[in-house]
């Protein structure tokens, strides 16, 4: 009974946001969980057709940013994950537990020194910025995931590969990480909706005259006399489309790099 109430709970907003965006905007608000009778594509028309390009910017912008900010945050997470779980150091070790105690910070804490960083290094308001900034808050959750997965390898694999003649980074490239695909998929997946979906670090980074992302573009096209209902769920549905794409790409991953690091460490 909990498990039926909570998926309803999680369902219902998708419901309202999937009816509405194929609902004429004067039937929203009177009857915002009825059906569309009959559906429509004309607020999707409206969104994709403004002559601002809202929606297109935001979404040039949003696949720019994420696509650079997971692929770096994928690949040093495998490499420093890689180093930490094979290495016995103390500056290892320190530098695990300073990784955790980033994972404890809210990124909305450290906002403003992180504007102040950005200022005296001439990055804030640019793309750049933000990416960096995407790339040292998740690097410490792309490590742990790396770090369970990276202690099921057996050790032997790299000792061969160096009795080869394989150097550390050949070695890494060619044998560890095919290996750790699962994993990569994993980090891939919650980092791409983290930095999608992620509206705050956009909006006070970009500031509001140096580009917007999907989730910044909902928020302008919420205005206080906002009327068109429709547009602003078709804004909604069009802005959710690609993470849902990305998921279903990697989904038989994702079980797996999760849980493959679960068995030995």
């Amino acid at each position: 009974m909990v498990a039926v109430f909570t998926g309803a709970a999680f369902f219902l907003p998708l419901y309202l946001i999937l009816v509405n965006v194929f609902k004429r905007g004067p039937d929203i608000v009177p009857h915002p969980a009825g059906l569309p009778a009959p559906p429509t594509l004309t607020n999707i028309s409206a969104v994709l057709s403004r002559p601002d390009h809202l929606f297109w910017y935001g979404l040039i912008n949003s696949a720019e940013i994420t696509a650079i900010s997971v692929t770096a945050t994928t690949a040093i997470s495998a490499m420093l994950g890689h180093y930490l779980a094979r290495s016995r150091s103390p500056w290892a070790k320190a530098t695990l537990v300073g990784m955790l105690c980033g994972l404890m910070i809210p990124s909305a804490v450290i906002l403003t020194p992180i504007t102040q960083v950005l200022n005296a290094l001439g990055l804030m308001t640019t793309v750049l910025g933000l990416i960096l900034v995407n790339i040292g808050y998740y690097v410490p959750f792309g490590v742990f995931v790396f770090m369970g997965f990276v202690k099921t390898i057996p050790l032997e694999l790299e000792e061969a590969a160096q009795l080869d003649g394989a150097g550390r980074l050949r070695t890494f490239w060619q044998i560890v990480f095919p290996l750790l695909r699962p994993a990569s998929a994993s980090v891939m997946i919650f980092l791409g909706v983290w930095v999608w979906n992620d509206f705050l670090n956009p909006l006070i980074i970009l500031g509001p005259a140096n580009g917007t992302t999907v989730t910044v573009g909902i928020y302008r096209a919420i205005g206080e006399h906002q009327s068109d209902f429709g547009a602003v769920f078709a804004l909604m549905f069009l802005a959710t489309l690609p993470v849902l794409v990305m998921y279903l790409a990697f989904q038989k991953h994702f079980v797996k790099g999760l849980t493959g690091g679960a068995t030995k460490g």
